[in-house]
């Protein structure tokens, strides 16, 4: 037996011999502990079929750890290792249960086959008894469902991957099920695997599902079994289903399911990649699709009226000639705010009105009130922001006083306030409870959002909250003009996730809408939200990267940490004469950029990297 062992440094594989004594099944994946440089660590077997070099005895496998990965999962995690240069045993890793696993249950099988259909139609055609949320029906109509019963059946005929435009107020279970149900999926071996953003997400559509009389599961060990559908957030892009009917990746444009830790690895195209080595449909969906995401797939979408109707209704207020008294809140936003909380059925029926600011803290930008001289940290230079009753500092964490270190006068001035000064500045206008929702959740599944009927917050507030009666972007243009060329796509995916909690358009009372204060009202992402129409923006954000050098018309791989500069060096004798270029980024990352995949990857594998760990390595780097 040949195994990879869990010691990430050490990249060799090492031949066993496997005892005598043993009973259990040992195949591909199976999980073993051996005896390495006489210490036991863990490893998977990666080949079983091995002959040893004339006069060579392997020592035997210690101990059976139990199942692993399913063999395609083995060799798609060597194909991983490649792309995002990091070890294979991290793919592995993630691949594998977090316990030992000595038995996998037995699989249901639906009387009707092999899709982990119910046995009665009337169990999977009546609607939810549970209240509508963000990932589930609002009203859909029959024709909508239609629809996306069309899209589906395209989709799973076609070849290679298909990107399906669907508006983010869609009830998206109606395509799993058209893609469960269909004659092509459950002709097929194997079972089918629903990728969601967010572990939340996945066990309210496992629930429904279940719920229906469908077999569906979240459990590694079921998933080894060949349980019928499977479904799961980021790491279910690895799930252990020995075999793919069909893959579904839903909400693909959303930034979880890019792994922040390196190695940086998207479950997108990890799934892309799964379904093409198993030569499986491959289906993933948006509502705002970028570029990196269409690129290589056929793009369907809704007909224009329908994928409009999707959308929520877009407010946009025109700041540019605001008065400067009224601070961050325009008379349109008191309306709106005013409109619902006026309604005695309002914040009962449709949820509290959320306010959306992505700065923490109080005051993130302070001066003194006497001199104006900027509060900086006395230690690193740094401005530094309100804490209580202090000074802290972002940078080092130093904290003093809420002195002026130029003049020692004690009143200082807010140059840029956050999410927490804001509340209070809320709370005062409209005369009621406002709460703040910031920082991760403290509860399984953020149900520790408060009962308060306003809520003021950073990005957690969109994620955390379920419905909302309208929502109001104080000061878009943090993110829309944000200093990034991810500005578009990130932007897209807040108005996405606001107009999931508020519902379509024309479906509600006329408060029901999405508020955007901007002094960029003309801007062509929020044109196109407006109208419902993101397909438009397409054609520029793809001029423009191609323009840049961007993914994906190139490939690129950031290097930081104290080890970078010297790992570039041994890149750029690597990499002489070919068409790989290097630059050194303002933050003092290095950047390497290569025409291709392949070349950039070939790259990074091959040339020798320093030992330590001051070394991170960021292929398709998402912040540039």
């Amino acid at each position: 037996m040949r195994v990879r062992t869990d010691v990430a440094a050490l990249p060799r594989l090492f031949d066993y011999a496997v005892p005598s004594s043993w009973t259990d099944e040992i195949t591909v994946g199976t999980r073993v502990r051996v005896v390495l440089h006489g210490r036991r660590v863990g490893g998977w077997v990666v080949d079983d079929d091995v002959t040893p070099p004339e006069g060579v005895e392997p020592q035997p496998l210690k101990i059976w750890s139990g199942w692993g990965p399913p063999p395609s999962v083995v060799g798609l995690a060597e194909w991983a290792g490649w792309r995002w240069a990091g070890p294979i045993s991290f793919f592995l890793g993630v691949a594998s249960p977090q316990s030992t696993v000595r038995r996998l249950p037995s699989v249901p099988v639906p009387t009707s086959g092999g899709s982990g259909r119910p046995d009665r139609p009337d169990q999977w055609d009546r609607p939810d008894p549970d209240r509508p949320d963000p990932h589930r029906g609002n009203g859909q109509s029959d024709a909508g469902r239609s629809e996306l019963d069309t899209m589906a059946v395209r989709s799973l005929r076609s070849e290679g991957s298909t990107l399906l435009r669907i508006p983010p107020t869609t009830d998206l279970i109606d395509l799993v099920l058209a893609v469960v149900n269909d004659p092509v999926t459950t002709a097929r071996p194997g079972g089918v695997l629903v990728v969601v953003p967010a572990v939340g997400w996945a066990e309210r559509l496992c629930a429904r599902l279940v719920s229906r009389g469908y077999v569906a599961t979240m459990d590694w060990a079921e998933a080894r079994a060949g349980w019928p559908i499977v479904v799961g957030s980021r790491a279910a892009a690895w799930a252990a289903l020995p075999r793919l009917a069909a893959a579904l990746v839903l909400d693909a444009h959303d930034e979880a399911y890019r792994e922040e830790s390196a190695p940086t690895y998207s479950a997108v195209d990890v799934v892309t990649e799964r379904c093409r080595r198993e030569g499986s449909p491959c289906i993933v969906t948006s509502p705002c699709p970028p570029v990196v995401v269409s690129a290589g797939r056929t793009v369907e979408s809704l007909p224009a009226v329908a994928e409009r109707a999707g959308w929520s209704s877009i407010e946009r207020v025109d700041r540019r000639g605001a008065d400067p008294r009224t601070g961050m809140f325009s008379e349109e936003f008191v309306r709106l705010a005013r409109s619902v909380l006026d309604d005695p059925d309002a914040i009962a029926q449709r949820g509290p009105v959320v306010c959306f600011y992505d700065r923490t803290g109080r005051a993130r930008l302070l001066a003194c009130a006497h001199c104006g001289e900027l509060a900086q940290c006395t230690t690193c230079g740094a401005a530094v922001a309100q804490h209580g009753s202090g000074l802290r500092c972002p940078r080092c964490e130093s904290e003093r006083p809420l002195v002026c270190a130029a003049c020692g006068r004690l009143r200082m001035k807010t140059l840029r306030a956050g999410v927490s000064r804001l509340r209070e500045e809320v709370a005062a206008l409209l005369g009621v409870e406002v709460a703040e929702v910031s920082g991760p959740s403290t509860a399984a599944g953020g149900s520790d959002v408060p009962a308060a009927p306003v809520l003021m917050g950073t990005e957690a507030v969109l994620h955390r909250v379920r419905r909302a009666a309208a929502v109001a972007f104080l000061d878009i243009d943090l993110h829309l003009l944000a200093p990034r060329f991810s500005a578009t796509d990130e932007t897209l995916g807040l108005l996405v996730r606001a107009s999931r909690l508020v519902g379509p358009r024309h479906a509600g009372p006329a408060w029901a809408r999405v508020l955007v204060q901007t002094r960029v009202p003309d801007h062509p992402v929020l044109q196109a939200v407006a109208r419902g129409e993101p397909g438009t923006l397409a054609a520029g954000e793809e001029s423009m990267r191609r323009s840049a050098g961007l993914p994906p018309f190139t490939a690129l791989a950031a290097l930081s940490g104290p080890l970078a500069a010297g790992y570039v060096d041994s890149l750029r004798e690597a990499g002489a004469g070919t068409n790989v270029t290097f630059s050194e980024l303002p933050d003092g990352r290095h950047l390497v950029q290569a025409p291709d995949h392949g070349a950039l990857c070939d790259l990074l594998g091959g040339a020798p990297r320093p030992a330590g760990r001051g070394l991170r390595v960021e292929v398709d780097p998402a912040a540039i």
